[in-house]
């Protein structure tokens, strides 16, 4: 265990704790074993995880018993933490943690129970779309409740050079409304948007294919949750090409599939992945806490 320090204790002075990362073997992905998140990280540790989080994407901190408050400290390190537009399923007293659950209690949702139903990065629908999401289990039900992320590096890589240079300079426009109203059809508890939440998440349009702006790596950035359209080509031309991107960007070869276990903390670049939900059975509970970084303007 890492010793006890005052609270005044600035976290570039706390003594180093003693973590390993461990490389999934997986297409993408590590987990960081022996890091107590509830202590002080110092600069040097922080770094080490900041270069991880490079180099692997997606990093699973194991058997984080963190308060909410801690959550939020250790995101914010990264920086500035996004406020979700369903401000109904908020954390009480924490309105940077939107509550991921299947839970009901007197007959009302208390989370987001369809989150991730389709392969998304967060936020794409902003004009600064998240630089990464962090998720924190405080629930997990006895079977499912998986979640899979494909790395957009590889699937940039993995297409043929033609086709690179097809998309390289294209835009496509990413809607938060593109499949809202197909989703509260399925899940009616899915609130209604209020017009004030409809004008938080007009429609934004990001480049085909990004540029990492801290590794300089491309990767594809279209979702089939977010991704309406591509600008500039006709609908049909539009709806080919990006079917075709959609299905190869989460081909096996791409994807880890993570299956939680107690007190994860799971945080992913959302510059770098997709996400999707594998799905949670009706009278299983789930229920999770997550922040999101704030990222910037995608190239």
């Amino acid at each position: 265990m890492t010793a006890v320090l005052s609270r005044a204790t600035p976290a570039a002075e706390a003594p180093a704790q003693h973590f390993e990362v461990r490389p999934f073997d997986a297409p993408v992905g590590a987990e960081i074993v022996g890091l107590d998140i509830a202590e002080p990280i110092n600069a040097a540790d922080f770094q080490r995880i900041h270069r991880a989080h490079l180099d692997h994407h997606v990093l699973v901190f194991r058997d984080q018993r963190i308060t909410p408050a801690q959550h939020i400290d250790f995101s914010r390190r990264f920086g500035p933490l996004e406020i979700h537009v369903l401000h109904q399923f908020q954390l009480k007293n924490h309105p940077e943690i939107l509550i991921v659950s299947n839970i009901k209690e007197n007959g009302e949702p208390i989370g987001l129970g369809d989150a991730g139903v389709y392969w998304h990065s967060d936020i794409s629908y902003k004009p600064h779309p998240s630089l990464g999401s962090l998720l924190h289990a405080q629930e997990l039900p006895s079977e499912g409740g998986d979640t899979l992320f494909a790395d957009q590096h590889l699937a940039w890589e993995a297409l043929p050079v033609e086709l690179q240079q097809r998309i390289l300079p294209l835009k496509a426009e990413h809607s938060y409304l593109a499949k809202y109203e197909e989703l509260r059809a399925k899940n009616p508890w899915r609130p209604k948007l209020s017009q004030a939440q409809i004008d938080q998440v007009a429609p934004a349009v990001q480049p085909v294919v990004r540029t990492h702006p801290e590794t300089g790596r491309k990767a594809l950035f279209v979702s089939e949750h977010f991704t309406t359209r591509i600008v500039g080509l006709p609908q049909g031309e539009s709806d080919a090409l990006l079917a075709e991107l959609f299905a190869h960007s989460v081909k096996p070869e791409f994807v880890y599939r993570h299956a939680w276990a107690p007190h994860d903390l799971v945080f992913w670049d959302n510059r770098s992945l997709m996400h999707l939900a594998a799905g949670t059975p009706d009278h299983l509970r789930r229920r999770l806490n997550r922040t999101t970084i704030v990222g910037d303007t995608p190239f």
